[in-house]
């Protein structure tokens, strides 16, 4: 049976009233709202479309999911008190980030190998985010290359990079060099993760290391023909950006080996601050949880922190990074861009993220759960949902911008303060 995503209605029909921002969505995206109208319920026709590994890979965390969990929860237990009698339109959610304009204060997260998810990830996610005009962080572990990316995204392309420190950073530099040639906006060091971790869902699920189809994944896949046949039409994902340092071989098995021998730990001080040297653009270090990492930082030039706990991936006893985004705030003030992620969920997530000390609120795993529900047209219909909700909620909350968020009264109960850091 043909895997349909919404009720064919003619395209040019309008909403002829919006009290709500997208108001002149078309039909077919107002029947995908009805359908889905949460990144939750995306999550829920992911899990029933998918083969299970992949449904695992994308959706699952270090432990006993614990630290997904405590991100959730910590969200949804900030509440922002409205001030009413101010608004009277839907309000704007365009910011500027790094002195660029957005069309909101929300991006896409850098993913590892989202092929494995959905075959074809990078695309659809680069197609989107510069349709919508919202920032995308494609990982160098990316099944199209950098040029490529900055092609499909010229406008909003960010680049993430992991520590490839063997023969003098030869690898990591020379990524660097291609990505201020093709264009790139943003440079992400990625600081959280300095050790492999095990994620069980995954090794339940049949997914071993280094990736490969085993006939358990095969018989998983035919189960899933919207992935099957995304990976028909986009090939099995390899790693193409890497290319050129693994002698053209970019199989994951190649891939793996070269992992091993060639990147691994976090950054050094002394290493961040070289990359700060060799990239003239916005540079941001990601992985903060600490306020006097911070702060030195800062110190060292970066541009912009990124306040994550890499989505309860890497080890589930880290604290919610929405809990401790005020106290670093504090400590920056003012001086460096903040984003915050992991745990993000909805536009309503985002103005908390940015009423608690964030400048913009990244997701990660809720663009893979659109892809696995709706598949390319997942990432889109999902920006639509963050925007009008975001929306909603500024003029819920009476704030006339993005900006005005900083300004609402907000409960945090779990907030860490300056002396939850003390030595």
């Amino acid at each position: 049976m043909p895997d349909t995503t919404a009720p064919s209605t003619p395209e040019s029909e309008s909403a002829t009233s919006g009290w709500l921002a997208g108001g002149s969505q078309t039909a077919a995206q107002r029947a995908l709202k009805q359908r889905y109208p949460t990144a939750l319920d995306l999550r829920a026709r992911a899990r029933r479309r998918l083969p299970r590994f992949a449904f695992e890979y994308l959706d699952g965390g270090a432990g006993a999911d614990t630290g997904i969990d405590r991100n959730w929860a910590s969200f949804d237990a900030i509440e922002m008190v409205p001030r009413y009698g101010r608004m009277v339109s839907p309000p704007p959610t365009d910011t500027t980030l790094f002195g660029r304009s957005y069309a909101a204060p929300f991006g896409i997260s850098p993913i590892g190998g989202p092929g494995t998810a959905f075959p074809g990830a990078e695309t659809f996610l680069a197609k989107a985010a510069q349709a919508a005009q919202i920032p995308y962080t494609i990982g160098v572990l990316s099944a199209i290359t950098i040029e490529e990316a900055v092609s499909l995204a010229p406008d909003v392309l960010w680049l993430q990079l992991y520590r490839f420190a063997r023969d003098d950073h030869r690898i990591g530099l020379d990524l660097v060099r291609r990505a201020a040639a093709a264009g790139v906006q943003a440079l992400v060091l990625t600081w959280d993760t300095p050790v492999r971790t095990t994620r069980p869902r995954e090794v339940k699920s049949g997914i071993v290391n280094p990736f490969r189809l085993t006939n358990r994944l095969r018989l998983d896949a035919m189960t899933s023909p919207a992935w099957l046949l995304s990976m028909l039409r986009n090939g099995i994902p390899r790693f193409v950006s890497l290319r050129p340092y693994m002698d053209g071989k970019t199989s994951f098995a190649d891939a793996a080996a070269f992992m091993r021998r060639e990147s691994g730990g976090a950054f050094t001080w002394d290493e961040i601050a070289r990359y700060r040297d060799a990239w003239q653009g916005p540079l941001l270090l990601k992985g903060v949880l600490h306020p006097a990492d911070a702060e030195r930082a800062v110190a060292l030039g970066i541009d912009g922190l990124h306040v994550t706990n890499h989505g309860g991936r890497q080890i589930d006893a880290l604290p919610a990074s929405i809990d401790a985004l005020p106290a670093i705030a504090a400590a920056v003030g003012g001086k460096a861009t903040i984003i915050v992620d992991s745990g993000v969920r909805s536009g309503v997530d985002v103005a908390r993220g940015i009423a608690c000390g964030a400048d913009a609120a990244f997701a990660g795993k809720a663009f893979l759960w659109s892809l696995g529900a709706l598949g390319e047209q997942g990432p889109g219909h999902l920006i639509d949902l963050f925007q009008e909700e975001l929306s909603a909620t500024l003029g819920q909350l009476g704030c006339a911008a993005v900006g005005d968020l900083r300004e609402a009264t907000v409960r945090h109960a779990n907030a860490y303060g300056p002396g939850d850091f003390a030595a």
